[in-house]
């Protein structure tokens, strides 16, 4: 039995798809690589204007748009009920709730919310 699998033919396919590819399997003699293009080349060429993405008029987005901590930035998952502030969490709610109307109308009035008088 052992003898027949030192006898087989052993096939190995020619390129190993785990193995990385060389240069020079590539390229082949006589093509050239892709060279960079310096600055200087980039802004003379003729570049079409409608390319650039200033200029594709897209539709609205589709997506809700993210809610956003009214004192920190961060994504905020909660809206305080007495003020209407988003808070991004128990640190941040703590400080709304010690701050005076005139600051939370301020707030409201940074992020375009109209002020709920409650």
């Amino acid at each position: 039995m052992e003898a027949e699998l030192a006898e087989a033919d052993i096939v190995v396919p020619m390129h190993l798809s785990f193995k990385k590819t060389q240069a020079y399997e590539k390229y082949p003699k006589g093509q050239s690589r892709g060279r960079w293009k310096h600055l200087k080349q980039i802004l003379q060429a003729d570049l079409d204007p409608s390319s650039f993405y200033i200029n594709i008029e897209s539709p609205p987005s589709t997506q809700p748009c993210k809610r956003i901590c009214d004192v920190t930035g961060f994504e905020a998952p909660y809206v305080d009920p007495r003020t209407n502030l988003r808070y991004a969490n128990a640190h941040v709610f703590k400080t709304l709730r010690s701050l005076s109307t005139h600051q939370v109308h301020h707030y409201l009035s940074i992020r375009n919310a109209a002020p709920l008088l409650k």
